[in-house]
């Protein structure tokens, strides 16, 4: 049987480190534009209790979003060991395109994949790159969508990117810039027989809701009157967000899985989108509260507590890491079922049922 199978990952961690510490010279505001009355200290030390972020990274400041891409990418090939030049699709899920270091505009043209492919110095001229705007799940339905051309006949190869630089577009007036972070992840994923362990992609589910929806993640002013030039930064409701997430992923997450014929017994692990990591206990927790079940331990691998939120990058960067055994006390193994899922601006949700090979 012919089944999409991911062959090879990779992932670019930034080196720029940047504590919660970091964090308490800041002067926040609120959406009402008026300065919290609260110590500096203790909004950043609630975040960490509610966020489970102690520090998250950045990338240096001659690096952009395509350029950490093309790495992650670069990585994920070398990983697979197939020829660059027989890709036949690259898409990159990103959000807010190349923004330079102390530049306002997002820069679009060419896409990113065009970028990444120049930057992989592939020749190939039927290799078609082309970008996916989805808010956080954008890695997960450009995977989706990999798919769907696998089975439509369409190509056997592509590379899909997760990658972003969210330190470049955050309001140091707005206590919620504390969660985002930069990074980047990649999969080669590639149509072939399953073989024995019956490998590959099960099935997928996505969910989009854009009604009152729509703005709960968006691009608005600053929350200190005095900062707004013109400038828009990326902006949250973090209670709608939490609220929305909780009550649809995990319906979402209980339809992919029986779309599989996959029973809850045989998931291992389940890659989460690294938001925070409160909403993604609440969750998992409400996932298996669906099957009249408590989750099992180690269930759901982790790396917002260093990583932060990356937003498309999360899941390639986290599986990435538990594929190579780079997270402590997790791993995989051949024949593993494992759920990938995602909630993010749009809103929108996806979710995938994968078997390892």
């Amino acid at each position: 049987m012919l089944r999409s199978i991911i062959t090879g990952t990779g992932c670019y961690i930034p080196p720029v480190i940047k504590k919660n510490s970091d964090f308490i010279t800041w002067s926040f505001y609120g959406v009402n534009n008026q300065p919290l009355n609260l110590p500096s200290q203790e909004i950043v030390k609630k975040f960490e209790q509610i966020t489970g972020i102690e520090e998250r990274r950045y990338v240096p400041d001659n690096t952009n979003t395509s350029d950490i891409a093309a790495l992650a990418a670069k990585l994920a090939i070398e990983d697979s060991g197939i020829d660059a030049e027989t890709i036949d699709q690259i898409i990159v899920a990103h959000n807010y395109g190349d923004v330079k270091k102390g530049r306002v505009q997002s820069d679009t043209v060419p896409s990113l994949a065009s970028r990444v492919k120049h930057l992989l110095g592939i020749s190939n001229p039927y290799c078609v790159p082309y970008d996916i705007l989805f808010g956080c799940p954008g890695w997960l339905q450009g995977l989706i969508q990999a798919d769907v051309f696998f089975k439509a006949g369409s190509a056997k190869t592509c590379l899909v990117i997760g990658a972003e630089t969210l330190s470049r577009v955050l309001d140091e007036y707005d206590r919620d810039s504390m969660i985002f972070s930069d990074g980047a992840g990649a999969c080669l994923v590639e149509y072939k027989e399953t073989g024995n362990v019956q490998a590959g992609i099960l099935g997928t589910s996505t969910r989009s809701d854009c009604l009152q929806e729509a703005y709960f993640i968006d691009f608005g002013e600053s929350f200190q009157p005095a900062s707004n030039s013109g400038t828009r930064y990326i902006k949250m409701k973090g209670r709608k967000v939490y609220e929305y997430a909780v009550r649809h992923v995990p319906e979402a997450m209980k339809g992919c899985l029986e779309k599989s014929g996959i029973a809850i017994g045989e998931l291992k692990k389940i890659f989460i989108h690294q938001a925070n990591e409160k909403m993604d206990e609440a969750i998992v927790n409400a996932f298996y509260d669906l099957y009249g079940m408590q989750a099992p331990e180690n269930i759901m691998p982790m790396s917002i507590h260093w990583l932060g939120n990356s937003s498309v990058a999360t899941i390639p960067t986290l599986y990435d890491l538990v594929r190579k055994r780079k997270i402590e006390d997790q791993q995989l193994h051949s024949g593993d079922v494992v759920l990938f899922a995602s909630v993010g601006a749009g809103m929108n949700i996806n979710a995938v049922c994968y078997r390892c090979e």
